[in-house]
């Protein structure tokens, strides 16, 4: 996943992301095509716009779940 990706993400949030990845420090532009792009240097960025993106498109139920996860993951270390 690393180098230039492009996001598939909807018109109406493509901005809002593009601008919150902007405050991260993250390298993307959005093209006259529409699309979403992001240079992706390593694995903290990745996670990054994982988080992002998820922030914007993912349902509340989806956001629980991944928290709970997250929760999971750092009772066990």
């Amino acid at each position: 996943m690393l180098g230039n990706q492009v996001l598939q993400i909807p018109l109406s949030d493509r901005w809002l992301i593009y601008h919150r990845l902007q405050e991260l420090m993250i390298s993307c532009s959005c093209p006259a095509d529409g699309s979403l792009r992001v240079q992706v240097n390593n694995l903290l960025e990745a996670v990054l716009i994982r988080s992002t993106v998820m922030q914007f498109l993912a349902s509340r139920q989806e956001l629980i779940e991944w928290l709970d996860r997250c929760w999971d993951c750092c009772a066990e270390s």
